[in-house]
């Protein structure tokens, strides 16, 4: 192996490493939201998809970036259950499909662009109907305009917020109604939690 392949070993298993305890430490927090309006099955379900990709993690740590990220993504597709297996699953392998070896920030925008794309056609949704997008196509959008690691941090919190006074129309939570309104999407705040990993590991403060 050579050194620059040592090094992609590292960040990636730093990386998926990261978000797994991550999403552990918010378990608890992503069940209660989601009692609230869904299934009260999200931090469960997130958990065991990322249990599953750290247990796979020196695997994955080891193949280039793009291959990494379509191997968790298959991961979660295979052990998350609910919505959140075949999303965030698509989000991964999408990713994976569209980012070169060694991506620059343009790389990373674009095939960022392209898996959000792809959580939509896999979902059949739009940004506005209380969902992991409102969280994705804001940060998105941060990162087209230029954004520090910082301002994308940022955005992904506020974006997860505004998530709070929006009714639901999409998913298990559009079954409420206007009783979804008060309250945080789970898969909204998993989305923040995962771009705060990796802003948190390229940098930015926490």
């Amino acid at each position: 192996m050579s050194d620059a392949d040592t090094l992609q070993a590292l960040i990636n298993g730093a990386l998926f490493q990261a978000m797994a305890d991550r999403i552990c430490e918010h378990v608890d927090e992503l069940t209660e939201l989601d009692q609230a309006i869904g299934d009260g099955d999200h931090g469960a379900n997130m958990k065991r998809g990322f249990e599953a990709i750290e247990a796979d993690l020196d695997t994955i740590a080891l193949k280039p970036l793009p291959d990494a990220f379509r191997a968790a993504g298959t991961t979660l597709v295979m052990k998350v259950g609910g919505a959140s297996g075949p999303l965030y699953g698509t989000l991964f392998m999408a990713l994976g499909k569209a980012l070169p070896a060694h991506p620059d920030r343009d790389d990373w925008l674009s095939a960022f662009g392209a898996a959000i794309d792809a959580v939509k056609a896999r979902g059949k949704s739009e940004a506005g109907q209380k969902t992991m997008l409102d969280v994705l196509v804001p940060v998105h959008d941060a990162l087209a305009g230029g954004a520090s690691i910082a301002e994308i941090r940022q955005a992904a919190a506020d974006a997860a917020t505004a998530t709070i006074p929006m009714q639901a129309t999409k998913g298990r939570a559009s079954f409420l109604g206007e009783r979804s309104i008060g309250h945080m999407d789970p898969g909204a705040r998993s989305s923040q939690l995962l771009i705060e990993t990796a802003c948190d590991l390229l940098g930015g403060p926490r």
